[in-house]
This record gives structure tokens, sequence and C-alpha cells, in this order.
């Protein structure tokens, strides 16, 4: 009779204030790097964070509505910080974690997205949520490379129909914010003139908005063209986060120095009126060790015998082992004294509008640092 083995614990705590892009863009999710690696990436307009996130999937989020214990951050200073505008994500689902008293201005619904058919799909109830004096704009995403190509290529004739769903969707909607993080290098012109047939097909009764991801200077047949966007829509929203990102070596989501890397180009490339920039409420975790995974029998006998397995059982003539191992943990994560940091420097610099990815995933003590000023 086989022996009792260990029993396989895993002592890893991810305790996350955020998700990710998103991929589920975790949001999603693309990530965006810093400019060495930039180079390396503009033969094709895509980063590689952009094409390590693809894969990920859009929500890496896990939730602890109850934690065990709430530590002590360092306390926010100084005055409150104002805005002209501020543009705050909230999530079809969640929409208990949004209150219209908080200082929003404007509200981007996440998500209508776009089915395999080139059909808008799961189009948020207008009704669902009470967004008081904010207006609300629909987010429309699509979260695959060749997705995106299919529906933005006039050539497979869904196109046109794609748009006539946009902006029949748009009806209960005070605008609409087009949210594409997997353009394909060569789709560059058609999601341009997409971008361009929406604006004029929405009219101006309606407010036009589109995500870009950060950027410290124009690639070489840059997808995301910061300057061509905004002369196409009424604000650009620059994604400002995932400097690190689950793939990558740990690190801050959103330093200040990267961040002001990133507004120094986009106030450059987009006119004040236009230029929204966006700061993250979420953190991310990183463990030294994978456990999950496919293995050579060579690498499963080494990971066994250093982690001292006795004996191996056997269930229905399959191998079977269990073990306890310990895993190194590192996090950066997004507080408020981290976040009003941002919108300090923001300030100074002369930027009107924020926005932040998203309701629900922040501090608390945020909203007290943060003020609407007209």
């Amino acid at each position: 009779m086989a022996k009792k083995i260990f029993k396989w614990t895993i002592t890893i705590f991810f305790i996350f204030f955020v998700c990710t892009l998103a991929s589920a863009k975790g949001k999603g999710d693309a990530g965006f790097i810093e400019d060495n690696v930039l180079e390396g990436a503009e033969d094709s307009g895509e980063t590689t964070s952009e094409l390590a996130e693809e894969t990920e999937g859009q929500t890496d989020e896990i939730e602890i509505k109850e934690p065990v214990q709430l530590y002590t951050l360092r306390p926010v200073e100084g005055e409150p910080v104002g805005f002209a505008e501020t543009w705050g994500y909230v999530c079809a689902g969640r929409e208990d974690e949004y209150d219209s008293s908080l200082p929003i201005t404007d509200v981007c619904y996440f998500s209508a997205e776009i089915n395999c058919y080139g059909e808008l799909s799961g189009v948020p109830v207008r009704s669902k949520l009470k967004t008081g004096k904010a207006r609300c704009h629909l987010v429309i995403t699509c979260d695959s490379r060749s997705l995106t190509h299919f529906v933005i290529n006039p050539e497979y004739g869904v196109r046109k129909a794609l748009l006539k769903q946009i902006v029949k969707a748009a009806a209960a909607y005070d605008g609409v914010q087009i949210d594409f993080e997997l353009v394909p290098a060569r789709d560059r012109k058609h999601f341009l003139t997409f971008l361009a047939d929406l604006r004029y097909m929405l009219g101006q009764a309606k407010w036009f908005t589109v995500c870009v991801p950060a950027r410290f200077k124009k690639l070489t047949d840059d997808i995301y063209p910061y300057a061509e966007i905004a002369s196409y829509s009424d604000r650009v929203f620059v994604m400002a986060y995932d400097e690190h990102w689950s793939t990558s070596a740990p690190g801050p989501v959103a330093s200040v120095e990267w961040s002001r890397k990133v507004m120094d180009y986009a106030i450059k490339a987009i006119p004040e009126r236009k230029l929204i920039m966006g700061i993250p409420f979420y953190g991310r975790f990183w463990a030294a060790q994978a456990t999950e995974g496919a293995y050579y029998f060579s690498r499963l006998n080494r990971m066994m015998i250093a982690n001292g397995v006795e004996e191996i059982t056997y269930e229905n003539d399959i191998p079977k082992v269990q073990y306890t191992t310990q895993v190194d943990v590192t996090g950066y994560f997004n507080d408020a004294w981290s976040d009003v940091a941002l919108l300090r420097m923001y300030q100074q610099a002369g930027v009107k509008k924020i926005g932040f990815w998203r309701v629900g995933q922040e501090d608390p003590e945020f909203w007290n640092w943060l003020e609407i000023k007209k």
C-alpha cells in the first residue's frame, strides 16, 4: 500500500489591488516600455510588451473582498489636486463599484466587444449605470490581432456594418471610445480611416475618444500616431501605465519619471484641449518561481529531488506527486500617495484632463485628493 506523501501547498498569497488588459487591457492590458526596447520594435510598429500581453487574456485579477489586515500606508499631505475633466472606467457587471458622488466628469463604460463575425456584442445597458451629472461613454474593444484586422480592413465586407452597429449602440450614450490595443502594423491606414469614418458617422452631437498606448516618441510607421488620431477625435486617452507587466521583470506599473517621459511626448503631439493622461489604480505581483507548466521528464526528476520527494504514487496507472515549496514574491502597487504624486506632476506640467483604470481598484483615500476644477 502506498505511503502517504507530503501534501502539496503553494505558499503564495497574491494580494492584487487591480487587474491588469487585458488584455483583459490588463485592460488590459498591453505594456509599454523604455526607449531602448522601443527602438527594436520600430520595424513592426509594435512594442515588445504589446506582443507579450496578447497571449495573456484580459483578466489576471485576483480580488479579495475582505483583507485580513490593512497595512499602514504613507499619508498624503498638502492640498487636493484639481482637473477640468476626470475620466474613470467602470466595468459592466461591477456597476456597484461606482458612486455618482465621486469627482468624475466622464465615465467610460467598459465594454462592448466585437465577436468572430465582426459584430458588436455584449453592449453594456446604459440604464444599469447611474452616473448622475457625469457624461457616459460607451467603450468598444477588440481583443484579438487577427479579429482587429478582419473588422477594420474593408476588403472583408464587415467594416461598414460594424460602424453602423457602433453608431446605433451609441444612441443611449454621450459618446464612444475606441480601445483597440492589438492593431496589426500592416493595418495602420485601415485603422486611421476606420476612426475617421466613425467620427463622421457619429456626428458632432456625440463625443469621440480614442485610447493610445504610452510612447516616448513616434515610431516608424507608428500604428498609433498621436497627432493623426487627435485630428479625428475629441479626446485622446494616453494609457500611461504598464511600464512593467506580468511577464516583464518586476517594477512599477507607472513610475513618476517614466510617466513624465510619456507626458512630455504626448503634450507635443496632442492639443491640450484633447489630451487625457491616464493613471493606474492597480498593482502587479511577480513570483520568483513558476510552478505551473509542462516539463521534460529530466526536469521533473530534478524538481522532485530538489524538493525532497520520497515516494511516487500511482492514480489509475498515472504517476502523481505532491510536495510543498516556497516562492518569493515581489509586488508593486499604487496607493493614494503614488497616484496623487502622478496627479501633481501632471498638474504642474499644465495637463488639464486625467483618467484612471479603473473605478473599484483604487485606494479609497485617493478620492479625498482629487477635485473637479473648472
